[in-house]
This record gives C-alpha cells, sequence and structure tokens, in this order.
C-alpha cells in the first residue's frame, strides 16, 4: 500500500518543536475543558444523566474524526489534519462556555472532540515521520509533552476560576495561547507530496489488531486510574475523601517523568525490554496498591504504575510505524480508536465489575490484562524499526 510521502528536513530543530508543540496543544485543550464540566452542568441545569450523555459526545466525535483522520493523513499526509485540529480545538473551545442549552453544548463537544481526535492522530503520525528522520527514538519525548501539556490546561483553567475569571474569559485567553502555539507549529510541519488512493475504512489486521488491542488495554488503565483510584483508596480507608485524587496526580507526574527519560531508554535497551520491564513495574504497582495497609505504599504503588505503564503507548505507536501490512496513517487511527474505546467504555466496565465482584478485584483483573504487554512483547517487535 502506497501512502503519502514526507519531503526532507525531517530530521531538524524545527520540526521536532513543531511535533513537540502540537502534543502540548492537545494535552492543554483536552485538560481546559474537565474543570469547565461543573459550570456547564450548572449553566444547563441538568443532572447526571444528561451530562454523561453529553460527555459522551466529546467521545463520539473524536472516534469519528479519528478514522478521517488516519485515511486523510495516508492519503494526503499528516500536515493539514494538523493544522486543522489544533486550530479547531483552539476556536472551539470557547464555545463550551456559551452553550447554554443541553442539544447546543452536545454538538459543540462534538465537534470539539472531532478536532482533538483529529489532531491526536496526526500529531502521532507526523511524529513517526520526524523519529524515522532522526533516526532515534524521540517518541516518548513528544507524549511527555502532551502529559505536560494536560497538568497545565489543568492548573491554567483552575487557577482562573479560582481566581474569580469567567469560563468565557478563561477559555478566551486558554485558546489565544492554542492559537499562538499553533501559529508557531503551521510553518514547521514537514510538508509532503500526494499519494495514491488509500481505503477510507481499513479494520486493524495483521500486528495492528494486535496493536491496537494492547493499546485498548493500556488505555483502558489509565482511564480506570483516573476515575476509580480515589475510591478505591478511600474505600480502603487509607486517605480522606478530600486526598482522594492523590493517586491520581503521583500516577500522572510519574509518567510525565518516565515518558521523558523514555527515548533514551528505548534506544539503549530496545523496545522488546522497555515493553517488558515496563509492564512488569506496572503490575507490580497494582499488585502494591492491592495489599498496600498504609498511604504511603499505595502512592508507590501508583508511581510504579504511572512509571511502567509511561512508555508503553508510545511504543505501540512506533511499532505501528514499522509495520509493513497498514499505511501508518491508517494504523495509527486503528490504534487511536481502540485506545480511544478503551477510555470511554473501560471506567464503565471496571464499575459493572466493581459492582459484582468488588473494586479490588476489578483492579486485580487490570493487573492481569497489563500483563499481556510482557507476555506479547516478544510479538509486538517481532518486526524490526
Amino acid at each position: 500500500m502506497t501512502t503519502a510521502v514526507l519531503t526532507a528536513g525531517a530530521d531538524r530543530p524545527a520540526t521536532r518543536l513543531a511535533t513537540r508543540l502540537a502534543f502540548l496543544v492537545a494535552g492543554f485543550g483536552l485538560a481546559c475543558w474537565a474543570p469547565l464540566v461543573p459550570f456547564a452542568k450548572q449553566r444547563l441545569g441538568v443532572g447526571d444523566g444528561v451530562l454523561g450523555a453529553l460527555l459522551l459526545c466529546l467521545g463520539i466525535g473524536s472516534v469519528v474524526a479519528m478514522l478521517w483522520a488516519g485515511w486523510f493523513s495516508a492519503r494526503h499526509g499528516s500536515r493539514p489534519v494538523v493544522i486543522a485540529g489544533g486550530l479547531g480545538v483552539a476556536l472551539l473551545l470557547p464555545l463550551l462556555a456559551l452553550a447554554d442549552a443541553p442539544l447546543t453544548l452536545g454538538l459543540a463537544l462534538m465537534v470539539f472532540g472531532a478536532a482533538l481526535g483529529s489532531l491526536d492522530v496526526a500529531m502521532n503520525v507526523h511524529a513517526l515521520a520526524v523519529e524515522r528522520g532522526a533516526g532515534r527514538p524521540l517518541m516518548s519525548g513528544f507524549h511527555a509533552l502532551f502529559s505536560v501539556g494536560g497538568l497545565l490546561g489543568a492548573a491554567f483553567m483552575t487557577a482562573l476560576l479560582s481566581a474569580g475569571w469567567s469560563p468565557l474569559a478563561g477559555t478566551l485567553l486558554g485558546a489565544g495561547l492554542m492559537l499562538a502555539a499553533m501559529g508557531l507549529v503551521a510553518p514547521r510541519l514537514l510538508g509532503t507530496t500526494p499519494a495514491a488512493e488509500a481505503p477510507a475504512l481499513a479494520w486493524p489486521r495483521g500486528p495492528v489488531l494486535l496493536l491496537a488491542l494492547l493499546a485498548g488495554v493500556c488505555f483502558l488503565v489509565e482511564g480506570a486510574v483516573l476515575d476509580w483510584s480515589a475510591l478505591l483508596l478511600t474505600e480502603g480507608g487509607l486517605l480522606a475523601a478530600a486526598q482522594g485524587g492523590l493517586g491520581f496526580m503521583v500516577f500522572s507526574v510519574a509518567m510525565t517523568a518516565g515518558r521523558f527519560g523514555g527515548d533514551a531508554l528505548c534506544a539503549r535497551l530496545g523496545d522488546r525490554v522497555v515493553l517488558t520491564v515496563g509492564g512488569l513495574l506496572a503490575v507490580g504497582g497494582f499488585v502494591l496498591v492491592l495489599l498496600a495497609g498504609s498511604a504511603g505504599l499505595a502512592m508507590a504503588g501508583f508511581f510504579c504504575i504511572g512509571l511502567g505503564a509511561s512508555n508503553l503507548v508510545p511504543v505501540l505507536f512506533r511499532r505501528a510505524g514499522a509495520q509493513t501490512v497498514m499505511a501508518p496513517g491508517l494504523a495509527i487511527a486503528a490504534i487511536s480508536t481502540t485506545g480511544y474505546a478503551g477510555v470511554l467504555l473501560g471506567p464503565a466496565a471496571i464499575g459493572f465489575v466493581s459492582h459484582l465482584v468488588g473494586l479490588p478485584i476489578a483492579f486485580a483483573l487490570l493487573a492481569a490484562l497489563l500483563a499481556l504487554l510482557p507476555l506479547l512483547a516478544h510479538r509486538v517487535v517481532a518486526r524490526p524499526a
């Protein structure tokens, strides 16, 4: 299968900067929305059921757009999708603070999610090309900027709202910052030459199917820690309700730190070792959390989960670029879509399992799923990068 071909100059500081800023914008834009959710609920006067349905609109928009973005990137290259997605995230963010009816907010979230989904796929496709041009691992560092963007976006919007800024004013300032960043990104992205037709829809197959399934597991773990770690800690009597978020905070810091060092590890040890050791460390972290008799041990467990899992997804994306069964753009779209499905459906599945057998056993099942990464690491790296 032929795909859009990137022009020369992939290994330049400017292209690496543009790629890092694209990841930063994606994380920042998504995290800016989270502190606005309580304000949206109050403004619309809706209950939790309606709010949950509205939040699902963001995921639906993302998944649909990911499939389109994978095809377009395979056919025309990632540059126009990165630009359109980044500008869309920035320009649509203020609409989330303006929508005053459930239907309006649902539509706005769906389009906002489409911009995020498009950007997510295209920036990973672009990152693969930049990494190939550099001839060394860079993917973990790019993903670290997404994590940094998430931390900055949440802190930025929370600080403005706490200082008395209105949601609209906060989103306008955030949009301005993202537009400025995209102004730096656009002229530094790699260009492309046209390619032959790519299928509009391609299901993952061969090695891509395995990569997609493992990515779904990784994203499922991230979503479960985000939504359920506080309850696990507080119901276990390890922390008070007001401190329940510490587990996810420690997890996030460890994941970000691990990604900053991940490229050097992959270059020195190889993808197979990183998948194996990282997966085992994350599984061990789950065991520590579940057996912890104190908050300190539980925090150490969440730190191990975040550190171990930090480079699993970047390695899976890199292996998607190494396989030859599918175009990289279509493979990235498949992996991103499966991963996002894990984030969306996983927490609900954990709730269902928890209702049947208890939350600790549900987390133990997460550890068992995560053990697939070290067990199948040899299959993931069967093709040389």
